[in-house]
């Protein structure tokens, strides 16, 4: 793999910074432990008068980590850079459990099984026709893959309790930055489900980029969506009113039930809308569309969707 072309790559002055959302203070024999943190780094415009004034929280999905926003496999800059030059605050977290988000199974309970390059290649590279714009090889061997797994760990093995405690741990990040938009990805889209029906007032509105469904699904080796879009609790009610942009690509399996996502969204009030990237022209996507070739035009329309909000 070469180097990342630096000289190619815009330069951004910016502010930036790191902190934790606290997870519990857990009492054992001896020794009283952190449960669960939520790491959270943050970059905005160098001019606080220039940044616009609602921010954008990122979420990543299942194994991942904040990485998956902060740069590409290739080296080259992320979408949190790019929305940063955009003039908006970016939180990029680590889930409980994942990248510098401490997992300990004493402390959040069972894992479920490693990332393995054989669930990357046919999450991320699975070898569809019109998958053009993946960067990588597709099989194993290839540097620019390693690039995917690296930063890949498993998950909490009770689905529903690891999306309980990502969506404690991003409300309790909205009481402390105020109201924002939430991006998020895959497995990490219920998340954002559950925490804007926990803090309905900070959460401005969520773009779900290929989130994990349909309503009901039992996801083997994950878990079962028992209520609805989520295995945790969650009354779908509480969402009524929240503007949702559901993106898809073209050569993903997600896009077999995205519709199936926005219309239980709309059964529950919610004012979701489909995005479909081939039917603007965006053409070539999978799953992992921010880590690909045009990650920048895939983010435009989701920009356009967030400046009419």
């Amino acid at each position: 793999m070469s180097a990342p072309h630096l000289g190619d790559v815009e330069p951004i002055t910016s502010r930036r910074g790191a902190f934790w959302v606290r997870g519990e203070r857990l009492e054992t024999p001896g020794a009283t432990l952190a449960r669960g943190p939520l790491y959270v780094w943050w970059e905005a415009p160098a001019d606080p008068a220039a940044t616009r004034a609602i921010p954008i929280v990122l979420v990543h999905g299942g194994g991942g980590q904040s990485t998956d926003y902060l740069h590409a496999i290739d080296g080259g800059p992320g979408w949190a850079s790019m929305l940063v030059a955009e003039g908006y605050a970016v939180y990029v977290v680590d889930r409980v459990g994942h990248g510098r988000s401490p997992l300990h199974p004493d402390v959040l309970g069972a894992m479920g099984p490693p990332f393995s390059y054989e669930f990357a290649l046919g999450l991320f590279a699975p070898g569809h026709r019109d998958h053009t714009q993946w960067i990588g090889g597709r099989e194993i061997g290839d540097p620019l893959l390693d690039q995917v797994i690296s930063p890949s760990g498993p998950m909490l093995a009770d689905l529903g309790a690891a999306q309980a405690l990502d969506a404690d741990r991003l409300a309790r990040l909205l009481d402390r930055i105020g109201p924002a938009f939430l991006v998020t990805h895959s497995a990490g889209g219920p998340s954002g489900w559950l925490t804007a029906a926990a803090r309905p007032q900070l959460t401005q509105a969520v773009v779900a980029v290929e989130p994990i469904g349909p309503p009901y699904a039992d996801l083997p080796g994950l878990g079962t969506l028992t209520h609805g879009l989520t295995a945790a609790p969650m009354d779908p009610a509480t969402l009524a009113g929240l503007p949702i942009l559901v993106v898809s690509g073209e050569a993903s399996v997600f896009a077999t039930f995205d519709e199936l996502v926005v219309d239980f969204l709309r059964d529950a009030g919610a004012a979701a809308q489909r995005l479909h990237l081939p039917d603007i022209g965006i053409r070539g996507n999978g799953h992992a569309m921010m880590l690909e070739r045009n990650a920048r035009e895939v983010l435009q329309p989701i920009l356009d969707w967030l400046d009419a909000r």
